[in-house]
């Protein structure tokens, strides 16, 4: 049986990074992203590095469940769903505190129900995530906000989430980090839903990247410069390296690793959480 696996947010950055590390990984490769020309130069790059169509881009925007439910058939016309690296999100600078919610939990959600029916012995997501609500405290919320996250599909979900917490959440600086919990927790929860079927559900919590994305939010945010000073390691991290870790988390020999947020970080946590 033909394998398959997913790659969101493939078109640049740790998207693009994880397709790269992970294309030799299946026997095909989708390449999910909204900017199809983008996804569709990268899907080239591979296949002729590779000599063989070995890559697909599919373009989708991730928050269009139609367009989702195009991308589960595509799969089962493929195969058999062996990994899905669900790297595509918006940071604070992006949009407003809607789509950042949109984008990031509900999309995650979204993807997660269409592709629910394909998972079988041996599939495996990775949700990216974020170190953002560790740094902000939001990652221990009250139970009742944390009853509102877990079900990011209710047509009333943001208005919700925005009286649960308050006029703060329109602050995008303050609905990222909400909205990435929300991820963490999501994953949690696919995962027990999953696991009867013998497949598994992470989250992978990225520290401060050196991407496109992670560069202008730089600009605008001193405070990023502050945690790189603070980083044990003393720099950002590379998308390779967030990749090799998606690429172990997918693999079989992760194979009871389950439900849980990894964090990559560099160490900046470690150093500034009891400041």
């Amino acid at each position: 049986m033909t394998t398959v696996g997913i790659v969101t947010g493939a078109g640049r950055g740790m998207g693009e990074a994880c397709a790269r590390r992970l294309v030799d990984t299946v026997d095909v490769l989708l390449l999910v992203d909204r900017d199809t020309a983008g996804v569709e130069a990268v899907a080239k790059d591979l296949n002729d590095a590779a000599g063989r169509a070995h890559a697909e881009a599919f373009g989708v925007d991730i928050t269009d469940r139609e367009g989702l439910a195009g991308l589960a058939d595509r799969v089962a016309e493929l195969g058999t769903l062996r990994s899905v690296a669900h790297a595509a999100g918006i940071s604070p600078s992006m949009a407003d505190w809607r789509r950042i919610f949109e984008v990031d939990l509900v999309g995650t959600a979204l993807l997660a129900e269409a592709l629910r029916p394909l998972a079988t012995q041996g599939t495996a997501h990775v949700y990216f995530s974020s170190m953002s609500p560790m740094i902000a405290r939001v990652d221990n919320p009250d139970p009742a906000v944390g009853a509102i996250l877990d079900e990011p599909l209710r047509e009333d979900f943001l208005d919700r989430i925005r009286e649960a917490v308050g006029p703060q959440l329109e602050q995008t600086t303050w609905a990222y980090p909400w909205a990435k919990h929300g991820v963490a927790r999501f994953a949690r929860k696919e995962a027990v839903r999953l696991g009867p079927a013998g497949a598994r559900v992470c989250s992978l919590a990225p520290g401060i990247i050196d991407t496109p994305q992670g560069r202008q939010e730089a600009a605008k945010q001193a405070s990023m410069q502050r945690m790189i000073d603070a980083t044990p390691l003393g720099r950002t991290g590379r998308s390779e390296e967030i990749a090799e870790v998606v690429a172990f988390m997918l693999s079989d020999g992760a194979s009871f690793l389950n439900g849980v947020d990894i964090l990559v970080d560099g160490g900046v946590y470690a150093a500034i959480r009891d400041r």
